[in-house]
């Protein structure tokens, strides 16, 4: 066994592909610190479980002696990625910029090592604030319309008719660039980035240096079993989630997907997550005991085992026994007494007056353990009242 088959054993279940692989062992090889390249543009600070799988990698290989040179892109931001947009990004001021960047350094070290010796922070407007015009001309001349228009996302916007600013098709050159002057061995990204670091790589051979090699990882469905987790859907568990938002959202999860975050988002062994998969499709509590597994999974590896074992305790006592959850987010209530579809429209504003019926005709709505049904009953609630409309949603009224 090599130390590179040391090294990369443990990554290859969320890894989907090595480009230059061959390379990258040679450098794992040589006992050398390398320099793992880790871009983010700072337009949104909001690290979620998917993101999280690129960093548990290089936080591996921190801990194996290598480097992650955290970029922080300030002057591409400014640009704007266009990596799936169909309309150009607003451009951010420098302040929103500066903000971003802090809360983005803050959640990163959730999961990397921040000493100093494995842990470096550097921006890419170091290099390009002080590139003259001339050498940016000579960068642009390395690339052709045509493998710049070869994204689906410009091809798209063609398509459709829509414009595209001539500073988004220079974003991929300069991203690209950025792995040059920060000297990268090697990034890991999601497979919608692979575009942009192939122009890495490109610009590194151009340039006269070694070319970075490219690690891609796994992407999978969000909560709903739909696309990829995005703050947009709401379909994500974030980094900064308490260790009970973090369980609770985990046993929301279609039993179909048990088996797939186990895999990405536990360190839970081969054989255990397969076991789990298999026991999700089974339906029933045994799939329940299976997705209680996976979370508790989840919370361990970011609180600890003592808030995964509280939280999973929590949960069944409020799920499995009934149990009111001890925390509850208070609902300004403006009159104590009203029908009970004019409470419930104030505690559950987001659903519509059907949805609302539905969930009294269900058995679904209590107030004070009292259950609900008639949407016409008159009710009468008091500072503190609980009302819980669904198994896994609860209010406490606040009186104005």
């Amino acid at each position: 066994m090599t130390r590179a088959d040391d090294i990369l054993r443990p990554m290859l279940r969320t890894i989907d592909a090595i480009v230059d692989e061959q390379a990258l062992r040679a450098k794992l090889e040589s006992g050398r610190q390398l320099r793992i390249k880790y871009g983010v543009d700072l337009t949104a600070p909001d690290l979620h479980l998917g993101h999280a799988v690129n960093l548990w990698l290089m936080r591996h290989l921190q801990d194996n002696g290598h480097r992650v040179v955290f970029l922080l892109g300030d002057l591409t931001t400014r640009v704007g990625d266009p990596t799936g947009k169909s309309e150009t990004r607003p451009v951010l001021t420098a302040e929103q910029i500066e903000q971003n960047a802090q809360a983005f350094l803050d959640q990163v070290s959730i999961v990397l090592d921040t000493a100093p010796e494995v842990f470096e922070v550097r921006r890419n407007s170091e290099w390009f604030d002080r590139m003259p015009v001339a050498e940016l001309l000579s960068l642009f001349s390395m690339t052709t319309h045509a493998q710049l228009m070869a994204r689906d996302m410009f091809r798209e916007r063609v398509a459709q008719g829509r414009e595209i600013a001539l500073h988004e098709l220079t974003y991929p050159v300069l991203q690209g660039y950025d792995s040059f002057a920060m000297q990268s061995d090697l990034t890991i990204v999601g497979s919608d980035q692979l575009f942009n670091e192939m122009m890495g790589r490109q610009f590194q051979q151009r340039l006269g240096a070694s070319p970075q090699s490219l690690i891609t990882t796994v992407i999978t469905p969000g909560l709903d079993g739909g696309p990829k987790q995005s703050k947009s859907l709401g379909n994500y568990i974030a980094l900064t989630d308490s260790p009970a938002d973090k369980f609770g959202k985990a046993m929301s999860l279609p039993d179909e997907l048990v088996g797939v975050w186990a895999g990405a988002y536990t360190t839970l062994p081969d054989e255990v997550v397969a076991a789990l998969g298999h026991n999700a499709a089974r339906g029933g509590r045994i799939a329940r005991d299976a997705k209680l597994t996976l979370a508790a999974a989840v919370v361990e590896r970011y609180h600890g085992a003592d808030a995964a074992n509280r939280e999973r305790a929590a949960f069944l006592d409020v799920f499995a026994h009934g149990a009111v959850p001890e925390e509850l987010e208070p609902v300004s209530i403006e009159h104590p007494a009203s029908t009970a579809l004019a409470l419930l429209e104030q505690i559950r504003p987001e659903l519509s007056r059907s949805a609302l019926r539905r969930l009294i005709a269900q058995d679904a709505v209590r107030i004070d353990g009292v259950p609900v049904a008639d949407p016409e009953q008159q009710v009468l609630v008091s500072s503190g009242s609980v009302v819980r409309t669904g198994r896994r949603s609860w209010a406490r009224v606040a009186l104005r």
